[in-house]
């Protein structure tokens, strides 16, 4: 494992076709879909922000031009929206980098989730990183990227979020096996992983603990990643470099206490909207009225 580092850069993948969401997702990448009045990738580029994290690498596919232009500059609808007197949306187009430095490469193929993040290693160099899935919103008061750098600066182990999913949904997820972290200061919270199963089956799943979708890793995944042979479908699976760094014991797990939205699903893309838009200070009264008033 690599001497302590101070994390500064996040690895986004976003370069997956969508196929959920089509035909929305024809013309317009996933990623741009809004919850409310923000794209989904957004609030992933914003808890990067709100976890100190300066340098924000996208690993992209075809057609993800609309992700780099919206976090772009844009002097010129900053100034058409100024001389309107529209000094409120000026700021919000202003305020949609967050001050961040974005870079952007190229996922050639669809090859899995490890491959993904093993193209950004040259961006990421000789540093721990953090590992944003863009399809899942993490509302919490600590951000969730926060909270895993705040682990492995005071561990210097690799450490990933995971929830209590329950037993019919496991086969959906990566699931871990592990144990309390001895004398943590977080309490039964963090544990030790042994061992992840990717998308088990009820009867074989060592537990109802599935990963959400925020890591903090260290530069050894990717010789790992190269390490590891493609699957069945001809994917990498991030799943194979977690693996290693567990039975080497440099992999924690902590259990969030936030709310996770799965916008990459349906289902979990309506919760979401729901749910933010009622917290919406502008919007969520006048939303909680209409839904009150709804006869179903």
């Amino acid at each position: 494992m690599s001497g302590k580092k101070k994390v500064r850069k996040a690895v986004l993948p976003v370069a997956g076709l969508g196929t959920r969401f089509l035909p929305a997702t024809k013309a317009v990448p996933k990623e741009m879909i809004p919850v409310v009045d923000k794209p989904v990738i957004q609030y992933a580029v914003e808890e990067c922000a709100a976890s100190g994290i300066e340098h924000v690498i996208f690993v992209t596919g075809r057609h993800k031009s609309a992700i780099e232009d919206h976090f772009d500059l844009a002097p010129e609808l900053e100034a058409f929206l100024e001389q309107k007197g529209k000094k409120e949306q000026a700021q919000l187009v202003r305020e949609v980098s967050n001050g961040l430095r974005f870079s952007y490469t190229r996922q050639s193929e669809a090859l899995g989730l490890g491959h993904a993040v093993l193209c950004a290693a040259d961006l990421v160099g000789d540093e721990p990183f953090a590992v944003l899935l863009p399809d899942v919103i993490a509302e919490s008061a600590l951000p969730a990227t926060r909270e895993l750098i705040d682990i492995y600066e005071a561990t210097g182990l690799s450490v990933l979020h995971v929830e209590r999913v329950p037993s019919e949904r496991v086969h959906l997820y990566g699931i871990i096996a592990g144990e309390p972290e001895q004398n943590s200061r977080w309490g039964d919270k963090v544990l030790r992983l042994r061992s992840l199963v990717e998308k088990p089956s009820v009867e074989t799943a060592p537990s109802n603990l599935a990963i959400t979708g925020r890591y903090l890793l260290p530069p050894e995944i990717f010789d790992y990643l190269r390490m590891a042979k493609p699957g069945a479908i001809g994917e990498i699976q991030l799943t194979d470099g977690l693996c290693r760094l567990a039975g080497a014991g440099q992999l924690l797990a902590c259990i969030y206490e936030g709310k996770i939205y799965d916008a990459g699903d349906k289902l979990g893309f309506l919760e979401a909207t729901v749910q933010l838009g009622l917290k919406d200070p502008k919007l969520g009264q006048s939303f909680r009225n209409y839904l009150r008033g709804l006869k179903l």
